[in-house]
């Protein structure tokens, strides 16, 4: 997990913790070695989440604002992401930038790139915008995995980080994704509700549906157009989340029987082997569009970015 808490000592809970217990949530910032004197502070009322004193096993929202005593201000050997690659910063700087302010930067990311160093790899996009666009306080304002394309936004302070926190906290922060998924699903639209934590299942750590540990996990979707191109029977698919969990949609549409294209974590074996011989390369899905209110001017904002190119093989 990348490090989320500024010099000063605050942490703004993302859509990923949502709903994670404190200590938990700070254990995963800092580092297991952490642990004895995270839950210490927290029981003296060191740590504060929005200015109120709190329980370890409290649970956080996202949005919400932790504030970390100077004890608690570094992770445990952070490793260095060391400089950014030439290479990384030639695809930054010819990203295309969909809204940009003196706040706000979104641009359309391409599958395939680490949003964050860390987890594996020296850098990420965020390293690469900072030293390209000369921006050291540009920080995430949601979670867009390295094999999701589409809309990203990153703010510039964090004062509009916050903003923008609330905003996902008070469900005004809407997106909606579109994945191309295996089969037909039999209904035209509905809403998907599961469960989910992470499990370890053959092939290492992942998302599994857990009744009574999990997370609710809320999507509804509606089916665009059908396809039988290829040799692959497959749905364009538009889905509207409204929680922001790890893997959420990927989870979800192979638990209903139709995984994303492309998928190799979650998909079938087949599935994935009939996708790729019909030329597909690549999780087809994409976040298509970001609503939500602007955090100073208040304005309302839709951002918009087109499906990759190589989905037109599929979509044309």
């Amino acid at each position: 997990m990348a490090r989320a808490i500024t010099e000063e000592g605050i942490l703004i809970v993302g859509e990923d913790e949502d709903g994670s217990r404190l200590d938990r949530v700070l254990i995963r910032q800092l580092g297991a070695s952490q642990r004895a004197l995270i839950l210490r502070l927290i029981r003296k009322g060191n740590v504060r989440v929005n200015k109120k004193r709190t329980k370890p096993e409290a649970r956080v929202a996202a949005g919400d604002t932790v504030f970390l005593p100077a004890s608690l201000r570094e992770p445990e050997a952070p490793a260095e992401t060391g400089a950014v690659p030439h290479s990384l910063l030639k695809r930054a700087m010819a990203m295309p930038v969909l809204y940009e302010d003196q706040w706000l930067l979104a641009v359309d990311k391409p599958a395939g790139m680490v949003v964050h160093g860390g987890s594996g790899h020296e850098a990420g996009l965020i390293e690469a915008l900072k030293e390209a666009r000369g921006l050291e306080d540009l920080r995430l304002a949601h979670r867009l995995d390295r094999d999701t394309s589409g809309v990203l936004l990153l703010a510039k302070n964090l004062e509009a980080l916050r903003c923008l926190a609330e905003s996902f906290r008070q469900r005004d922060m809407q997106k909606t994704y579109f994945a191309l998924v295996s089969g037909h699903p039999f209904t035209h639209a509905g809403r998907m509700i599961s469960h989910l934590a992470k499990g370890v299942v053959q092939g290492g750590e992942r998302m599994v549906v857990d009744a009574e540990e999990g997370k609710e996990s809320i999507t509804d979707y509606q089916v665009m157009m059908h396809y039988n191109r290829h040799g692959v029977d497959y749905a364009m698919v538009a889905l509207k989340p409204h929680s922001g969990r790890t893997h959420q949609l990927r989870v979800q549409l192979q638990g209903e029987g139709h995984a994303i294209l492309g998928d190799g974590k979650y998909g079938g074996k087949e599935e994935l082997a009939a996708y790729r011989a019909a030329g597909g390369r690549g999780l087809m899905l994409h976040a298509w569009r970001l609503r939500f209110t602007h955090p100073v001017s208040g304005n309302d904002m839709e951002l918009k970015a087109r499906w990759p190119q190589s989905w037109d093989l599929f979509l044309a």
